[in-house]
């Protein structure tokens, strides 16, 4: 995922464009550098490239959430759905952290509209809050780890093999059990978040906890699911079209003895 912020758009449109020129960059180099080098593999090795890269940022991005759980003074709670601005009555913060937090205060704003900021978050939105957020990345490294697997099993000349089916299967119930717990996550979260900073005679205040699973980890998991039936298919077609190879060798050494 690309994210950049800013209080004006066209900033974040220029880093946005930027990141995306310096991809194309590296797109061509590689293209550049696979025909000169004659080889026919470069867009299996840029993917390759790319979704390494792309996994090693995000396991990055989970050590630093894990790390700012339990160094910062506070929590950045996923919201799926709030409404940003905030209304006028709503209590909250607007000069960064409170100087003596003696309770839970949300911030006025956020740097992102699908987050909102709380100071003095107790340890169970903390908690909920940060694995939710792990799970965001864990979803979103995903993709980069299967294309990692496929690409480098195909560059070895095994397309189609366990390796890839076990990993597509692997990826199908993880993307699964994630995307459901991202979910939960995301709504538990939020809701004691607000509970905790709002009193309980504000209308924004949840009384209930209304969980939410969206449809999108079932249909990827189904998507996976087909991907490895695929490969699968593969295999045993690989495999029946070496038998029927071995068989005919061995009949053409049979009549080459009896001629």
């Amino acid at each position: 995922m690309i994210t950049f912020g800013s209080e004006e758009l066209l900033p974040s449109l220029t880093n946005i464009g930027i990141a995306l020129a310096v991809i194309a960059v590296i797109a061509a180099l590689v293209t550049w550098w696979g025909r000169r080098g004659g080889r026919t593999t470069f867009a299996l090795d840029f993917t390759l490239s790319l979704s390494t890269v792309w996994a090693l940022l995000n396991a990055v991005g989970i050590v630093f959430i894990v790390v700012k759980a339990f160094t910062v003074d506070f929590t950045e709670v996923p919201v799926s759905q709030f409404l940003l601005p905030y209304p006028s009555d709503l209590p909250c913060h607007d000069a960064g952290a409170p100087t003596t937090p003696t309770t839970t205060v949300l911030a006025c704003g956020s740097a992102s509209p699908d987050m909102i900021t709380v100071y003095g978050a107790g340890g169970a939105t903390r908690t909920f809050a940060t694995l939710a957020q792990i799970s965001t990345s864990l979803l979103t490294m995903t993709p980069p780890v299967l294309l990692a697997v496929i690409c480098s099993q195909t560059l070895r000349g095994a397309a189609f093999s366990r390796v890839v089916t076990r990993t597509l299967f692997a990826g199908s119930a993880a993307v699964l059990v994630v995307g459901i717990a991202r979910d939960l996550l995301v709504s538990i979260a939020a809701t004691t978040a607000l509970r905790e900073a709002l009193p309980p005679d504000s209308e924004w205040y949840p009384w209930g906890f209304q969980l939410t699973v969206t449809p999108l980890p079932f249909a990827a998991s189904l998507a996976l699911l087909a991907l490895a039936a695929v490969f699968r298919q593969g295999i045993r077609l690989q495999q029946e079209r070496e038998q029927l190879e071995r068989e005919n060798q061995r009949l053409l050494r049979d009549t080459e003895g009896l001629v």
